[in-house]
């Protein structure tokens, strides 16, 4: 308990906020999303395929309902979706431009989730087609999101940005130089990011999950399901769940508390490629 009597953890100070999700379609976005409507907040969500959004954002409604008298009279429960391509500049614009009126320059929050990696390649045999779909997605649009809702929040002098990581943005490892160079990037983007804010009240959060069993090894593996399995076989890694507590975590602090990097593993993990799997080494 805090000298006034309150829980120290609490995520009441999310009801009424309006939190934009990049990546929001399914993974670590989509949990995220769903946590913050059942946190009372108001969600916009923004990804490629809008089946997917659509589903996502009938989730967030039902959560939000699901509590009840919990959040009850909150300004929280309204969600939007907004198809976005990463790779697309002027997609990316209309993210903001498209915002309904109840975000139009009151959004509080924006995760920076959007991203994605192809294949185990070494250097020299790395598809050039997707060495541009890595950079651009995760660079590139990555910066140009963040450029547009950092110029808001310096209009009201607050906000918060959160930017998802990974392990490999600290620690790189054989077979993923490219995804690896664009987690770099994010890292040292942010790092940046959060010293020129720092005579602002706007927060800067970098989350990096290490193991985290989503779409995002199919994805890597091309749609091979069975290949994308073997990458956790022997251990028990990490859900967008655990990754999407820690994000709410990071945002519900106190205005004058800033979470500035958080790096989390599954217990059996302790780098990229520093793992136990049962009995194996």
């Amino acid at each position: 308990m805090t000298s006034a009597g309150a829980p120290i953890f609490t995520t009441s100070r999310l009801q009424g906020k309006v939190v934009v999700i990049t990546g929001a379609s399914g993974g670590i976005g989509r949990s995220a999303a769903i946590l913050f409507a059942r946190a009372g907040a108001n969600v916009v969500l923004s990804a490629r395929r809008k089946d997917a959004l659509e589903e996502v954002e009938s989730a967030c409604k039902q959560a939000y309902k699901a509590q009840g008298e919990q959040i009850a009279g909150t300004k929280g429960g309204k969600t939007a979706s907004i198809v976005t391509d990463m790779r697309d500049r002027k997609s990316i614009d209309g993210l903001l431009t498209n915002l309904p009126d109840w975000a139009q320059g009151k959004t509080d929050i924006l995760i920076s989730n959007a991203g994605l990696v192809r294949g185990r390649e070494h250097v020299g045999d790395i598809n050039p087609d997707e060495i541009d779909e890595v950079l651009e997605t995760n660079v590139r649009g990555f910066i140009h999101v963040n450029q547009l809702f950092v110029k808001e929040f310096k209009k009201r002098n607050a906000g918060h940005i959160v930017a998802i990581g990974s392990i490999a943005g600290r620690e790189a490892y054989p077979g993923g130089s490219i995804y690896c160079a664009s987690k770099f990037a994010v890292a040292a983007f942010t790092s940046s990011l959060l010293k020129e804010l720092v005579n602002t009240q706007i927060r800067v959060t970098e989350i990096q999950p290490g193991m985290v069993e989503t779409n995002f090894s199919v994805t890597r593996f091309r749609g091979d399901q069975a290949q994308a399995d073997k990458e956790y076989t022997g251990l028990t890694p990490l859900t967008p769940d655990d990754i999407a507590e820690d994000i709410v975590f990071a945002c519900s602090r106190p205005d004058h508390v800033q979470v500035a990097q958080s790096l989390i593993f599954p217990v059996n993990q302790a780098s990229p490629y520093h793992n136990f799997r049962g009995g194996s080494k």
